[in-house]
This record gives C-alpha cells, structure tokens and sequence, in this order.
C-alpha cells in the first residue's frame, strides 16, 4: 500500500459522504494485532468527543491540513491546544495517558493515530460515558 496524494483523497471522498465528517482506515496487520494504528480523515465541521485512553499515550501525527489538539482537565475545561501545522513544521503530539482531549479541525486533515491496546478493549472512554456511570 502506497500512502500518496491519491490515497488520501480516496480517504477524503470517503469522509465527505460519512455523516461523522470523518474517515478513518484501519493499518494494523491482522485482528490479532494488539494495538491501534490509523489513519483517521477528518473535515472541519466533525464534532469528536472530549475522550481519553486511560492505558495508553496516543501518538497524533498530522500528514496534511491544519488541527488543534485540546487537552481538558478533570471538568472537561480547555488547559491546553496544541496547533499542529505541518507547513509550519509542527508535525504532531502525544497525547499523555489518560488525558481528556479533543481536536479542531480548521481545513480538511489526515492524521496518523497511534494508541496501545485492542480498540473496545483498551478502556477508551467519552468524558459523557464516565460521568454517566458516576
């Protein structure tokens, strides 16, 4: 599989028909690969929950387009952005285990996401499922 510019316009053709605005595609090797690795295609507009993964760092690197990565508190309260822009030389972050975060997207981006665990078993959760069980 090539990753060009081709590729990832299929990918965003994709994301522009999913009601999410947002498409991601799968890398991992086989179903017994134990960790998340993907591309993820993302239009502005896409609304992602505040999340975190409680047992893994997550490695966010941007391909192309522009995002910001927002890390929140306990309360779901903004304390940091990170503005990644790969023309500017900000390629990406990691995201520390068990941060609530979410991101902005301000044009049509491609990240490479990265995360340890089996995804449904790696205890990912949205901050409205954790309070929910409170």
């Amino acid at each position: 599989m090539e990753i060009n510019k081709d590729f990832l316009g299929k990918l965003f053709e994709q994301a522009v028909v999913n009601p999410r605005l947002r498409q991601n595609l799968d890398l991992r090797t086989s179903a017994n690969d134990n960790s998340q690795r993907m591309l993820n295609a993302l239009l502005p507009g896409t609304v992602v929950p505040i999340h975190r993964h409680p047992q893994s760092t997550e490695n966010v690197f941007l391909l192309c387009g522009k995002i910001v990565e927002v890390i929140c508190d306990e309360n779901g309260n903004e304390i940091d952005r990170v503005h990644i822009d790969p023309t500017v030389g900000n390629y990406g972050c990691v995201v520390p285990q068990g941060a609530w975060h979410t991101v902005e997207v301000l044009e049509p981006s491609v990240i490479y996401e990265a995360k340890d665990g089996k995804y449904g078993e790696d205890g990912s959760e949205t901050f409205d499922e954790f309070h929910a069980k409170k």
